[in-house]
């Protein structure tokens, strides 16, 4: 990593020890010079232009108290600890920018638009939310706030057609309702040294008929899983598949990011499914909600995503660890790069970070790491067209609870830290990319060797097949939490997948009934479709040349496929 990447937070905290009273260009430079340097799209005459323009516009808030809030990951923490401090020196507005749990996060956003009371003046909250935000109203339109009341404070160098996420907060009434401050992708990771052994090679071809490389399905996932699993590498047994199974909220979202998609479960459409997404959930012309479960058209317990549970549950017992059963999504995290996992489905990029420490037994002595990033796989029902992974876009948020002044004093700091001066240095600390000049920097292509393909995944025509929870559930952190449940059920063994999956769609249906009931969501809430079978739902889908909900398959092992890293590379490339 390049010293300068790091950051000596002392150092900064003693030269911006004076605060508001010397708030300024002297400040500015200062974090220039020692924070930034050449670590920025803009050179450095624009860079001060840019600082100029924040010092300008903060004047009327200098000296006001202002709270925002974010979850706890790298990004944050270095917003909280370098950026706020820094944008407090710089223009006078004091940033307390807090940092807690996600689910604290959603509830402490929850409490505010219920209440009316204005707790923080901004949040960093998932664009998982854009159907909530959309639905309830409670959040402010960005699209209407940088035309109107934040006109003054918006920033004229925010480039919004830079940032390579806003199409996933963007509302159905094309709307932008979220400023995207962070996003990490979750993609297929392996053993690439392990994938390119002769003798692994040969004795897998040996053994199956193909050869062993990046899986492009399930099938292909599977025997690769089969192939390493008990199998001694360095002295060591191995594993082929690495997960988590405890019943814990953290079981939820690793199904709601996506799981069921990569199945095939929904219809085809970027960034989501539609009229049914990856949750199931379908919606009409208007964008009502009509159902989750298959009755109703929906595809939450339909044969997709029945068979995407059953896959996660065969997969969890027969590959994994013996303890990956008993962990949660903290727990299994690091597993990985402890050296004994051949692959795994689903890995978060935002732990690129700790996956290429020095030391590990996953990187090389020259700090390059042994494994590699790839596209996810995709199951047996998926169809070219469907999205094919989950993106995680953390984005800024300004309910309309908040006064003006308050929301005008923190869109300042939100603007500060996605700005062109500040990303490519946030990017390097966070690796958490947002803009696509950032991802296009020379400084990623010289770092991009030892981040095992995440800049070539970002730099590829396939990232736009990875894509958060879009605006087809109108209520995101009430249905989020059955998941969880549901899942856990049959993760247990206290349920069946299809149980599980039937119980999950029927306890969703219950929150959109009740969301109709009220009327709270006007005539952008859910509409209850009448119930019919399968074979009924099925056809009128295929008669308006949509999918979802899926007939099953009868044989759900279809021909593995495999691609070569370096070759699907090289495509990306060309």
């Amino acid at each position: 990593m390049r010293r300068q990447f790091l950051t000596s937070t002392t150092a900064l905290v003693l030269l911006w020890g004076a605060g508001q009273a010397y708030a300024g260009m002297d400040e500015a430079k200062t974090f220039l010079d020692t924070e930034i340097k050449d670590l920025s799209t803009l050179d450095r005459g624009a860079q001060e232009a840019e600082m100029q323009w924040f010092i300008d516009a903060a004047k009327p808030f200098a000296g006001m108290d202002i709270k925002v809030v974010s979850e706890t990951i790298d990004t944050h923490s270095y917003e909280s600890k370098v950026l706020a401090p820094a944008f407090t020196a710089i223009t006078g507005i004091k940033i307390t920018h807090d940092l807690i749990g996600e689910g604290d996060v959603v509830e402490k956003l929850q409490t505010q638009m219920q209440s009316g009371e204005n707790i923080y003046d901004a949040y960093v909250n998932d664009s998982d939310l854009i159907g909530t935000h959309w639905r309830y109203q409670q959040a402010r339109s960005l699209t209407d706030w940088m035309a109107n009341e934040g006109k003054d404070v918006t920033n004229p160098n925010l480039d919004l057609a830079d940032f390579i996420g806003t199409k996933f907060t963007t509302a159905p009434d094309g709307k932008l309702y979220q400023l995207p401050d962070q996003q990490f992708a979750n993609l297929y990771w392996f053993r690439y040294d392990w994938f390119n052994d002769e003798k692994n090679k040969a004795d897998f071809k040996a053994k199956y008929g193909y050869d062993l490389g990046v899986p492009v399905n399930w099938s292909a996932y599977e025997d690769i899983a089969e192939f390493f699993t008990g199998r001694e590498i360095d002295g060591k047994k191995v594993y082929g598949h690495m997960d988590y199974g405890k019943k814990d909220p953290s079981l939820g979202w690793r199904f709601t990011d996506a799981w069921l998609s990569m199945a095939g479960n929904g219809d085809k459409g970027l960034p989501n499914g539609l009229p049914v997404d990856e949750w199931g959930i379908k919606v009409n012309e208007k964008s009502q909600p009509v159902g989750s479960c298959v009755a109703r058209g929906g595809d939450t317990n339909g044969p997709a995503a029945v068979y995407s549970i059953q896959k996660y549950l065969d997969w969890l017992k027969a590959y994994a660890p013996p303890e990956a059963q008993g962990m949660t999504f903290g727990e299994s995290g690091p597993v990985p790069s402890q050296g004994m996992v051949a692959q795994q489905m689903f890995t978060y990029t935002a732990f690129t970070a700790s996956f290429v420490k020095e030391g590990l037994p996953v990187v090389n002595a020259d700090g390059t790491p042994k494994w590699r990033f790839a596209p996810s796989p995709h199951g047996v029902y998926w169809k070219d067209g469907m999205k094919l992974g989950y993106q995680d876009v953390g984005s800024w948020t300004l309910l309309k609870s908040t006064p003006d002044d308050r929301a005008k004093a923190a869109w300042l700091y939100a603007q500060f830290v996605v700005s062109k001066t500040v990303d490519v240095k946030k990017s390097h600390v966070g690796l958490t990319l947002i803009r696509e000049s950032t991802i296009q920097d020379k400084s990623f292509t010289e770092r991009a060797p030892k981040l095992g393909g995440l800049i070539e995944f970002y730099r590829s025509p396939a990232r736009v097949q990875w894509s958060p929870t879009g605006t087809n559930v109108p209520d995101y952190p009430k249905l989020a939490q059955l998941w969880w449940q549901a899942i856990g059920d049959a993760s247990s063994g206290a349920k069946t997948a299809q149980e599980a999956m039937d119980s999950l769609c029927s306890e969703q249906e219950k929150v959109m009934e009740r969301l109709e009931k009220a009327g709270i969501q006007g005539d952008i809430g859910p509409k209850m479709a009448e119930e019919h079978d399968l074979a009924y739902w099925n056809a009128d889908a295929v008669k308006k040349g949509n999918l979802a909900p899926q007939l099953k398959i009868e044989n759900e092992k279809e021909k593995p496929i495999t691609i070569n890293y370096d070759e699907l590379v090289k495509s990306w490339q060309k």
